[in-house]
């Protein structure tokens, strides 16, 4: 599979997928509804988000919208050997905003695309993920100020685990916008926000998996996953086994202990 550009519009139903690529979603017009493993976000024109390989995500299309898509296969030229610090944009989910001089260049790809021969869609893509990344990773030189409390980041994202949470209402915790959040936030933690929310999810499914004998679409419904499938999917990429093969082997862990202290 080569570099795909396409401009379609989303369907004004809720749907999710995943896929063997990495894809850019950008609002050319109307709005959307993005929840990408739990990290949730909108597409207004000229925003968009970042959906890594393999990634479960729901989407919905608000009316009448129209989206530019990038699909990109890992193997991408876009993506690999001069252009290999490129995959970097794919680390994590992400929702972004352009700029003046990305939106002038936005519009050139779509008058381009529309032509009935128009320039190579690899040549077009490298050229936008090049000008995104150098701002996504220079973007924000952060402002001076104390550590990020995450006593106050965590005590939110415990409290509003079973719902939406967004790197924007983390980011109005710190008083920051979203690009200098996620870039301090990556510098004291060593991780996105999208990772470190995953993962304060994923810890809670394992303790209601190991303690509470709830169905599983009870326990994704309490740690915020959008459905069993979504906390399944996860759980297998972050554990290596399925919530219900790790809540026998907890389980059967826990049955041993006792037997040992009896």
């Amino acid at each position: 599979m080569s570099t795909s550009i396409r401009l379609t519009p989303l369907d004004n139903t809720v749907k999710h997928h995943d896929h063997a690529f990495h894809q850019i979603v950008i609002g050319l017009a109307g709005h959307a509804e993005f929840e990408i493993e739990g990290l949730g976000g909108s597409i207004a024109p000229l925003s968009g988000c970042i959906v890594p390989i393999n990634h479960v995500h729901y989407y919905e299309g608000i009316g009448d919208n129209r989206q530019l898509i990038l699909d990109l296969p890992d193997d991408s030229p876009s993506l690999t050997g001069s252009h290999r610090e490129l995959a970097s944009l794919f680390d994590a989910p992400r929702y972004f905003t352009l700029d003046d001089p990305l939106r002038n260049y936005l519009n050139f790809v779509v008058q381009e695309m529309s032509q009935p021969r128009h320039a190579d869609g690899e040549l077009l893509a490298t050229t936008f993920l090049s000008c995104l990344h150098a701002r996504l990773s220079t973007a924000t030189t952060l402002e001076s100020g104390r550590a990020l409390n995450l006593d106050i980041i965590d005590r939110y994202i415990d409290t509003h685990i079973a719902e939406r949470v967004t790197v924007k209402d983390l980011a109005s915790l710190a008083c920051l916008s979203e690009a200098h959040f996620g870039e301090r936030f990556r510098r004291h933690t060593g991780l996105t926000p999208y990772q470190y929310l995953l993962r304060r999810r994923l810890d809670r499914a394992s303790t209601l998996l190991r303690t509470a004998g709830v169905p599983l679409t009870e326990i994704a419904a309490r740690t915020g996953f959008a459905n069993q499938s979504a906390l399944s999917h996860a759980f297998r990429r972050h554990h290596g086994q399925s919530p219900s093969q790790w809540r026998r082997a907890a389980t059967s862990s826990v049955m041993t202990t006792s037997s040992i202290i009896d």
